[in-house]
């Protein structure tokens, strides 16, 4: 199973083609598609009174060697950049405050390398501007290197209250080989710390088919995930981005490319041992205990509208898309000048409706069967590709294996 693996909350759809956007992380392109469904005038809707906010901290100490996001080792930037966010905020307040803010996402980057004072500022300027009590879920992306007891207390005490911590791998051979800067141990200590420290909603990055991994190794990444009784598990295969150090690493023939057989079979080890241990196979690429499913990210595969801060940041209010300059010099010049000028694209009714239909057959809740060629469909239902829920569509956790061409099929 190949996906292209991104940040859904600063990475737009292609004006003429295809994206599947699933959780913090994913995008899934298609080649031309020209054929769709009936489309109706639902699929145009008006700014709705939820939405979130993505806030993009680019800041890393070092480079991932898969990583192609937007970042940049310039840390002595971290404070002027903050003042940049809090300007292109003040952009948005009169309108954005007026909406149902339920949820707010520090990503990047590493947002665990802002200081604790620059954290509070950033988060007082928003949080003073909307209403408090609607917000549900305030979430920071942490790397395990960065978590101490004493900075867990600070966080709480400025209102975060979900981290996302990325540990990828709990092998050091492992994490070493893909540039990672934490080992095991802090992997591990980090989670205990923050639930030691009284932060329990806790989501953990886990990645497979990684160069040279072996199944006994997944597995054992797998159980100790298990072990930490995290609520929440995202877990992606790796991809090879053109221009990364591990693209190449492998145009050059010094590594290899775990073979597509073998990460199928990943994917279906880590399905199947987290529905054994009661997590909730809600997403693609997610599972949590019920009840405790990523309400940020939750918005973007259900259509809800968000406002995205920072250098590259991308927004979405339900017609449009527009996102900022991906170059954190000329982000902060503009936001301190109030004169960021955002490119942006119309969303057309066949472009909503394919992203409709992408986005829900990612989820476990499918996708209304009136807006697919069910035709089509019953091919994958005998298949065991798909199957009938009630009103709605779902993949089935093989039918995910191959749920490119099942998408481009049904549209």
């Amino acid at each position: 199973m190949k996906v292209l693996v991104v940040k859904v909350a600063y990475i737009p759809f292609p004006r003429c083609c295809k994206g599947i956007a699933t959780s913090d992380f994913h995008l899934v392109y298609f080649e031309n598609i020209t054929r769709f469904a009936c489309v109706c005038a639902f699929f145009v809707v008006p700014l709705q009174s939820m939405a979130g906010i993505y806030v993009h901290i680019p800041f890393c100490k070092s480079r991932c060697r898969y990583c192609d996001f937007f970042s940049t080792t310039q840390l002595e930037k971290r404070e002027l950049y903050i003042d940049a966010l809090i300007n292109e905020w003040q952009t948005y307040q009169s309108k954005w405050s007026r909406q149902e803010i339920q949820t707010l996402y520090l990503g990047g980057g590493t947002p665990s390398l802002l200081s604790i004072e620059s954290l509070h500022k950033l988060l007082h300027s928003i949080l003073n501007s909307i209403n408090p009590d609607t917000i549900q879920e305030i979430t920071l992306e942490a790397n395990p290197g960065d978590i101490t007891a004493n900075k867990i207390q600070a966080w709480r005490a400025i209102g975060i209250n979900r981290l996302s911590i990325g540990i990828q791998s709990f092998n050091d051979r492992l994490l070493q080989l893909v540039g990672r800067r934490h080992n095991a141990k802090q992997a591990i200590q980090a989670v205990r710390t923050a639930q030691a420290e009284g932060i329990n909603n806790i989501s953990i990055d886990l990645m497979y088919a990684l160069p040279t991994q072996s199944m006994e190794e997944w597995q054992a990444d797998i159980e100790l995930a298990l072990e930490l009784n995290v609520p929440h598990i995202s877990s992606y295969g790796l991809i090879y981005e053109e221009g990364t150090s591990l693209s190449q690493l492998l145009e050059q023939g010094r590594i290899t490319a775990i073979d597509e057989e073998v990460e199928m079979r990943m994917y279906d080890q880590l399905v199947d041992q987290l529905t054994q241990h009661g997590y909730e196979h809600y997403e693609v690429s997610n599972f949590s205990l019920p009840g405790r499913h990523s309400k940020h990210n939750s918005s973007y595969w259900k259509d809800i509208p968000y406002l995205g801060l920072g250098a590259s940041a991308h927004s979405y209010d339900g017609k449009k898309r527009w996102w900022n300059v991906a170059n954190i010099d000329q982000y902060i010049t503009l936001a301190m000048s109030h004169s960021l000028t955002p490119e942006q694209e119309i969303i057309g009714k066949e472009e909503r409706h394919m992203e409709l239909v992408m986005l829900g057959l990612r989820t476990s809740e499918g996708v209304e069967c009136s807006i697919v060629n069910m035709d089509k469909a019953q091919t994958y239902i005998s298949q065991g590709l798909l199957q009938i829920k009630g009103e709605n569509l779902v993949a089935t956790t093989k039918g995910y294996h191959i749920l490119n061409r099942i998408i481009e099929d049904l549209v």
